[in-house]
């Protein structure tokens, strides 16, 4: 249900490609809640994915952008000004890339260019996205900039690969230019800790399947969906969250805090 809670908003989703993805329902439930969206996604995902249905259903504009190229950011941003009609509120960061995972390298025997493209995509991209903002002054007061990670920042998931790392270094950048943020314009910098969650990118992580079914089982609430996660992506772009930068949210159901789970124990018998 629809409460106007980014009414006269403007904002940038990076990172829908289908409807399975997370900036695709972040996107409707923007445009629900009363905000004017930019569409943006990486040129070959143009083509691979389903960006167009979505634009054409929102009544918004795509630009395509690669989010690791300072050009393209800067075009975006600019277009994005003018498109909009001024100034941004809200930001989503919604980009995860290993070529390592899609190989199925072994963690212990990476290939390391592969792993620069990971970072650099993953998560220098969202520095990137923060300092072109920054310097094109495109950030109204009290603005919100949010990225999606993943609690393998502070745990260990094997299959998960260096993603892991990128996410560190994602929840990183989160801190540090929350700072610059906060001070010169108010403007709040986060990330939120997803649930594993059905997606093209998600699933293809070795033994997705069974590791979203023991989170399920972990989680006190169980996994948070899609759904839910676009619900609080718009409680964090809203002005009822206007004190909360600089931080790390989980938003897993409760996984982050468990230690054990009886019912994991009861399955083994």
């Amino acid at each position: 249900m629809a409460n106007g809670l980014l009414q006269g908003k403007k904002g940038i989703i990076f990172g829908a490609l289908d409807s399975k993805s997370i900036a695709w329902k972040v996107a409707e439930r923007c445009v629900e809640e009363g905000a004017k969206i930019v569409l943006t996604n990486a040129p070959v995902a143009m083509r691979l994915g389903e960006i167009n249905e979505l634009a054409a259903k929102l009544q918004c504009q795509i630009i395509p952008a690669d989010a690791t190229n300072l050009a393209d950011l800067e075009n975006l941003i600019s277009q994005s000004m003018e498109i909009l009609g001024g100034k941004l509120d809200f930001v989503l960061h919604s980009i995860g890339m290993s070529v390592n995972v899609r190989k199925k390298k072994d963690y212990t025997d990476l290939n390391y260019d592969w792993m620069q493209t990971t970072f650099d995509v993953s998560a220098i991209s969202f520095h990137k996205v923060m300092q072109v903002a920054m310097k094109h002054d495109a950030m109204n007061e009290w603005g919100s900039i949010l990225a999606l990670s993943y609690i393998a920042a502070q745990r260990t998931f094997p299959d998960y690969s260096e993603m892991a790392e990128s996410k560190a270094l994602l929840e990183s950048f989160a801190r540090s230019f929350g700072y610059h943020w906060a001070k010169k314009s108010k403007v709040r910098v986060n990330t939120i800790s997803q649930s594993p969650t059905i997606t093209t990118a998600g699933s293809g992580v070795k033994g997705f399947t069974d590791f979203f079914g023991y989170a399920e089982k972990m989680s006190p609430l169980g996994n948070a969906g899609a759904d839910a996660c676009a619900d609080y992506c718009v409680a964090m772009f809203s002005d009822l969250t206007r004190m909360v930068t600089m931080q790390n949210l989980f938003h897993d159901g409760g996984f982050s805090s468990m230690g054990m789970a009886p019912e994991l124990i009861e399955s083994e018998e």
